[in-house]
């Protein structure tokens, strides 16, 4: 602390969880469970470090190796399979689909007749433009491409577009109006392309790229559920059952061939499913109700499936089972909410991992002041907006965190965890030094914050004496006649303001 001038001489650590401060024993057990795979129930009032603990376990987590499909049923449409990919399949996966994606070449390296067809090229002037502008926007000129020369000359043209388009996508034809198929000597030898609409560009299929693609479409039709590149952490603190659990999304169409989506494309992966081999943290975990029951299930058999929540929706019928959901489950809560989470979900977490009670201050020790001086840096510079603190400014925080540990926890000569105040009222001082346009957050910048955060309770006790005397204070004129609907609880006093004092 000594040699430390500013919080710019704070070296932060690379390891996320020894940026939790004071949390010793909780931070030694979540890497156990990191290594070990192992559930946590974190216990304890908020801005202690919980969230940061949950978010810390999951960056030492190995990355994930499955990657997730929904393939498609031909014999039920409505009960599509769950496969689950390698790491090597799926790498063998992305070199396939890459060899069979074409190359991209821009309107002026085409045949010129390719570029007219495919609506790049004015067949007049010979600029190239968007293929969705219907004239040239240098000469005016109607362009060639095939979806337009249908409708020239027709006063009902735009019409009768829009009608051949619609019956075309029915007919699975459309793709014939955004692609060209001739032949080019390559090597000596004569082979089939296509050149296809892509963008701004023409995408070229070669007879290798043709093949591939044709290798890809014999495969049974899917898509990626959950990708191998995926975040190893979910938040899933107040989610709705459909985004805990997952869904199949509604189709108007209910499914139909040739009109509606099929079912497999419409499953929706839940939290629960997108935390496979990661880390699912709930906050408040008692909110939940009895989808507490649910997250017990997935803990339990690592599999849960996927079905329509809504009774009213085409999804309702698609269900997809065994999906791998195989996680890490860390919760949080209060202390006074531990009898509201589930007995059995407690009795999971304790049969297969750890309850941690979390501190709320810490011994007032040279090596816990310096790690106050830590928090301190990683606070200002997770911020970005306020300057560096000051050696003062660093001594007046970390004499605030011990009046705070005996004044609100009653703990004497240490120093408070409650991180997330103290986070709040560095911000605060580091707004008052950039207005007096100070360098570095100095003493009296932390001094002056710490009048400006004061709760709104601590301010009426100032200017009213007690909480109750400022709502007598507060009370309205419709109140004090007696017509307020919120004094059902003191119907026996008819003097308002004696009844809140």
């Amino acid at each position: 602390m000594d040699r430390i001038k500013t919080t710019k001489d704070i070296k932060i650590p690379s390891d996320p969880l020894e940026r939790v401060i004071g949390q010793d024993n909780a931070i030694e057990i979540a890497r156990t469970a990191a290594i070990q795979h192992r559930h946590l129930l974190l216990v304890g009032p908020p801005g202690t470090g919980k969230s940061m603990i949950a978010q810390a376990l999951s960056l030492h987590l190995s990355r994930p190796t499955e990657e997730l499909y929904i393939v498609h049923n031909p014999e039920n449409p409505e009960r599509p399979f769950i496969q689950v990919g390698t790491s090597k399949e799926t790498e063998f996966e992305r070199k396939l689909f890459e060899s069979a994606a074409g190359e991209l070449l821009d309107p002026m390296d085409v045949p010129i007749k390719v570029a007219e067809q495919l609506g790049y090229r004015c067949v007049s002037c010979g600029k190239i433009s968007s293929y969705n502008d219907k004239e040239c926007p240098t000469c005016g000129t109607m362009k060639k491409g095939i979806s337009q020369q249908k409708s020239f000359g027709n006063p009902f043209g735009d019409l009768v577009g829009v009608l051949e388009l619609t019956i075309n996508q029915l007919g699975r034809d459309a793709s014939k109006q955004h692609r060209v198929k001739t032949t080019r000597i390559r090597n000596g030898k004569e082979e089939v392309v296509i050149y296809e609409r892509a963008g701004n560009k023409i995408k070229l299929l070669d007879q290798k790229a043709l093949e591939k693609r044709r290798e890809v479409e014999r495969r049974s039709p899917r898509k990626t559920l959950m990708s191998l590149d995926r975040n190893p952490f979910v938040l899933a603190t107040g989610a709705s059952e459909t985004e805990l659990l997952g869904d199949v999304r509604h189709d108007p169409y209910g499914g139909h061939p040739q009109l509606g989506t099929a079912p497999y494309e419409r499953v929706v992966p839940g939290a629960i499913h997108e935390a496979h081999e990661g880390v699912l943290f709930l906050d408040e975990l008692p909110l939940l109700g009895k989808l507490q029951r649910s997250i017990l299930t997935a803990m339990q058999e690592k599999r849960f499936p996927i079905v329509g929540r809504h009774p009213q929706s085409a999804g309702a019928s698609v269900r997809v089972d065994d999906v791998p959901c195989d996680f890490i489950f860390v919760g949080a809560c209060n202390i006074q909410d531990l009898p509201n989470i589930l007995s059995p979900l407690r009795s999971r977490i304790n049969g297969s991992g750890y309850e941690v009670l979390v501190e709320i201050a810490m011994k007032n020790t040279k090596e816990n002041r310096a790690k106050l001086a830590q928090f301190t840096a990683q606070e200002i510079n997770m911020d970005t907006r306020i300057p560096h603190a000051d050696h003062s400014g660093i001594l007046a925080l970390i004499d605030e965190a011990k009046h705070r540990a005996e004044r609100i926890d009653d703990i004497k000569d240490a120093l408070t965890v409650r991180l997330r105040e103290l986070g709040g009222l560095i911000r605060t001082a580091g707004d008052q030094a950039v207005k007096d346009r100070s360098k570095y957050i100095k003493e009296k910048h932390i001094k002056d914050a710490i009048d400006r955060c004061k709760t709104a309770e601590e301010q009426i006790k100032e200017r009213y004496g007690s909480l109750y005397k400022g709502l007598a204070r507060d009370v309205s004129g419709a109140q004090k006649d007696g017509f307020s609907p919120y004094n059902y609880w003191d119907q026996h006093v008819h003097d308002e303001r004696k009844g809140y004092e």
